[in-house]
């Protein structure tokens, strides 16, 4: 299993995203317990130990799924990684309530990795408004030993990010003067210490991933890739493009390809792979077996089949806007009929 070094952390490359967990009788609620317990322990045997979590997943069941399969195991041989929900529509933010619940949830007295969950255009003023104190909540919680490495999850524009960059610069200075025996637990000038974006071949240019990444080089920001194969589209294409890869390497999986881009961008420290079913688990453990990024001649091939795919509107499936819909629609499904039909 591929690896890097994170603050002398020996962490796993492949991450297990726990947004797309195997559920029963289609209900999003309702994890098949068992068949997860079978992928963690395949992950684990194959040197995964990055899982990953957020408060909304599954109905708010992804963090008791995942914190059940992992108690199996000793709790300093894994990193635990869940997310402050920030983005989504209140009245109000309690972020001690919330992150005291999910401590409950998860059955775990600290996190190794703690996110402050979807900044973009409608959430950034949330997190930035000092009334809510989210992020000085948690920065005391690091100080408390209760998160271990504080960082952030993005989807909003090249703008947005570097707004939130600067934030967490600046609250860092601040700390720095106030206490400066907490301000040395973080490893740069920012409070936040790691970024996770969106980032795969397609979204290389259709949502600006290649201008974010530059960014956060420039920012020292250490860069967690989610969506991947964007929520699946990019492991099933079409017939045309499926055989062009395969004439390259018929033994690969139409998958492996996106992971092998994001293998040669630099910056990249952690992938994570939202995974649904044993055989995708066994697939991945396999891509991130050995480095092999592209050729290329194989990344002019994968980035010409994006622009086959650029009418499309960039929707992965994530549900965050049902959430907030008063109509109540199903958004992702109408996103991808539209897509299809496109």
């Amino acid at each position: 299993m591929l690896t890097n070094d994170f603050l002398g952390d020996n962490i796993a490359r492949l991450g297990f995203g726990a947004m797309r967990l195997p559920i029963i009788d289609g209900d999003a609620s309702n994890v098949d317990q068992a068949t997860l317990d079978a992928m963690v322990d395949t992950a684990i045997k194959a040197g995964v130990n990055y899982f990953d979590t957020a408060y909304p997943y599954h109905g708010g069941m992804s963090e008791i799924a995942l914190g059940r399969s992992l108690a199996r195991y000793p709790r300093d041989s894994y990193f635990f990684a869940t997310k402050y929900p920030g983005h989504q529509i209140a009245d109000t933010y309690d972020s001690a309530a919330i992150f005291e619940e999910q401590l409950t949830k998860c059955g775990t007295e600290y996190f190794d990795f703690y996110l402050l969950h979807n900044i973009y255009e409608a959430s950034i003023e949330v997190y930035l408004d000092e009334q809510w104190g989210i992020a000085d909540y948690f920065v005391e919680q690091k100080k408390n030993g209760r998160i271990r490495h504080l960082g952030f999850s993005c989807h909003g524009r090249p703008e947005t990010l570097k707004r939130f960059l600067d934030y967490g610069a600046r609250k860092y200075a601040e700390l720095e003067q106030r206490d400066p025996e907490t301000a040395a637990l973080f490893a740069g000038a920012n409070i936040m210490e790691f970024c996770q974006i969106q980032l795969n071949y397609l979204d290389w240019t259709m949502q600006d991933a290649k201008a974010k990444c530059e960014l956060l080089r420039r920012y020292n920001m250490p860069i967690w890739v989610m969506e991947p194969i964007r929520g699946g589209r990019l492991a099933s294409l079409t017939p045309e493009d499926e055989a062009r890869l395969r004439a390259l390497h018929p033994e690969e999986s139409v998958a492996a390809w996106a992971f092998r881009f994001l293998q040669g961008v630099e910056g990249v420290q952690m992938i994570l792979s939202g995974m649904t079913t044993p055989e995708q688990m066994q697939d991945n453990v396999r891509t991130f077996a050995e480095r092999r990024p592209l050729t290329e001649q194989e990344e002019k091939v994968l980035l010409d089949i994006a622009k086959g795919m650029y009418g499309a509107v960039p929707c992965t499936g994530c549900r965050y806007c049902c959430d907030g819909c008063p109509m109540g629609l199903n958004i992702p499904m109408l996103l991808q009929v539209y897509n299809e039909m496109k």
